[in-house]
C-alpha cells in the first residue's frame, strides 16, 4: 500500500527546508488544510520545488508557518479566499473498545511522521495532523471527531490487511479505505466512518510560478 509523494519538509530551530514539494503541500503546511480544501489550478499538485527559509533566530512552528505564508505571496503571488462547501468526508472517532494510542515519550519533540515499506511510523502525533495525513491516500477530507488531544507514538502496518497477491489475479488495485479502517479499528481504536461535513474550501484566486534563481 502506498502513499502519495509528498517530498521532504524539515523545521529546524531558525530554518524551514522543503524539498521536492508541490505547491499544495506548501499551503496544506502554511493554512493547516488538507488537499481536499484546495481549489486551484491542477499544476499546483503537479510542479515541484526546493525551498529553504531561514529567521534571524530561533522560532516556533507558528513563526515558520506565517513565514511561510509569507513566502507563498511573494514568490508565488498567492492570494486566495474561503468558501464553505457541504461535502463527502471521513469522520474519525474513537472505537467503542476505546482509543489504543501510546502518549509520546518526547512531548517536546515536534511531529514526525515517514512512510514505511507497508505502513507508517509516527511520533509525537496529534490526532488531527494524523487526519490530515489520511486526507491524501482517501482522497477526501478527514474530520478528526475523537477529541483526542494529546500526541502519541504509534506504528502501522497494513500487511496483514493487505489482499492475498496469489488470490488477486486480476491485478485490481486493493480498496485503500477498506484497509486503513480496519487497521486503524484494531491497531489504533479509532472509527472511520462516511459522512458529510461543513468543510472550509481555500479557493485560489491567483497563483504564478516563480522564475527560477
Amino acid at each position: 500500500m502506498k502513499f502519495e509523494h509528498d517530498g521532504k519538509t524539515e523545521i529546524s530551530s531558525d530554518t524551514l527546508r522543503m524539498q521536492d514539494v508541490t505547491v499544495n503541500t506548501c499551503i496544506k503546511l502554511a493554512y493547516h488544510v488538507q488537499d481536499r480544501q484546495i481549489a486551484g489550478p491542477d499544476w499546483l499538485q503537479t510542479e515541484r520545488f526546493d525551498i529553504t527559509a531561514k529567521t534571524d533566530g530561533p522560532a516556533d512552528e507558528d513563526t515558520m508557518k506565517r513565514m511561510l505564508q509569507s513566502l507563498l505571496a511573494a514568490r508565488f503571488e498567492l492570494s486566495f479566499h474561503r468558501e464553505p462547501k457541504e461535502m463527502k468526508a471521513i469522520i474519525l472517532t474513537v472505537a467503542n473498545g476505546g482509543a489504543k494510542l501510546t502518549p509520546t515519550a518526547a512531548p517536546d519533540e515536534k511531529p514526525f511522521r515517514a512512510n514505511s515499506a507497508n505502513g507508517t511510523i509516527a511520533k509525537s502525533m496529534p490526532i488531527g495532523e494524523f487526519a490530515d495525513f489520511l486526507s491524501g491516500p482517501l482522497e477526501m477530507p478527514v474530520v478528526d471527531q475523537t477529541g483526542l488531544t494529546g500526541r502519541y507514538d504509534f506504528t502501522l502496518d497494513f500487511t496483514p490487511y493487505l489482499p492475498d497477491p496469489t488470490k488477486n489475479m486480476d491485478g485490481t488495485r486493493p480498496d485503500t479505505t477498506a484497509i486503513l479502517k480496519a487497521a486503524l479499528n484494531d491497531e489504533l481504536g479509532l472509527k472511520m466512518t462516511s459522512g458529510k461535513a461543513q468543510i472550509d474550501v481555500l479557493v485560489v484566486d491567483r497563483v504564478e510560478k516563480p522564475s527560477r534563481n
